[in-house]
């Protein structure tokens, strides 16, 4: 049974989106406000987090970002009643995984759900195949996400291992940007490749011993990248 976690100062909104999630089946956690949301997920394993923008005391951009610098990898999907590109933008780029604009659907917000849980489930399957693979100056573990350099931990999110895995499995092939986009975020997600860009370049100052002349993370001019190993 997946485990999730709701940050949500609406209480109505929490108590519906509780309801109806333990009716499809999850079990489900809630927070009131971003403190103990943060402590939450910073205490507590979830398969998933949905997590309001605004909230009280820590904002969820926040609380995200804490998250991932933290180490915690756990999916989050951002409730924003703000529409705006940039605010969608800087929660991807910040380490959530999705975003869903208020108001939205139940049926909308249960999709997206299970195209995460089941993305990152095969990811988990995909990545038992590998035990440790060898990118760079990273030793990554892709079944349990995590890397090393130098017998020290790097701090990754989720989504920067689920790329780093899909340019892997295509190692020394050309990967288009809009391959990354629809095999790793979905098809349905409102990206652009302006968010791949972005994480590329966080991967390269992980990766690469001179992120600027990158020579494991090769960019392909007006097509998309190729990992060279």
């Amino acid at each position: 049974m997946s485990r999730i976690l709701i940050v949500e100062d609406e209480k109505h909104m929490l108590q519906g989106l509780k309801d109806n999630l333990e009716f499809e089946g999850y079990e489900v956690d809630v927070a009131y406000e971003g403190q103990s949301g943060l402590e939450k997920l910073l205490n507590n394993r979830y398969n998933l987090v949905i997590l309001d923008v605004m909230l009280p005391n820590i904002s969820g951009f926040d609380i995200c970002k804490t998250a991932r610098k933290e180490g915690v990898n756990t999916p989050i999907i951002l409730l924003t009643a703000k529409g705006e590109e940039i605010d969608k933008v800087v929660g991807l780029e910040l380490g959530a995984d999705d975003y869903i604009t208020k108001p939205f659907s139940l049926r909308e917000l249960l999709a997206r759900i299970k195209a995460i849980l089941r993305r990152t489930g095969k990811t988990d399957q995909i990545g038992s195949k590998t035990q440790i693979a060898s990118i760079g100056k990273l030793s990554v573990n892709f079944k349990n996400y995590e890397a090393f350099t130098d017998e020290k931990a790097v701090k990754m999110s989720h989504k920067e291992f689920e790329i780093l895995y899909y340019l892997f499995n295509n190692v020394n092939n050309t990967v288009h940007r809009d391959d990354l986009m629809s095999k790793v975020w979905g098809i349905d997600y409102d990206i652009t490749t302006r968010t791949v860009d972005n994480f590329i370049l966080k991967l390269r100052q992980k990766i690469e011993d001179d992120p600027n002349n990158p020579r494991i993370i090769h960019t392909v001019h007006g097509v998309g990248y190729k990992m060279v190993l």
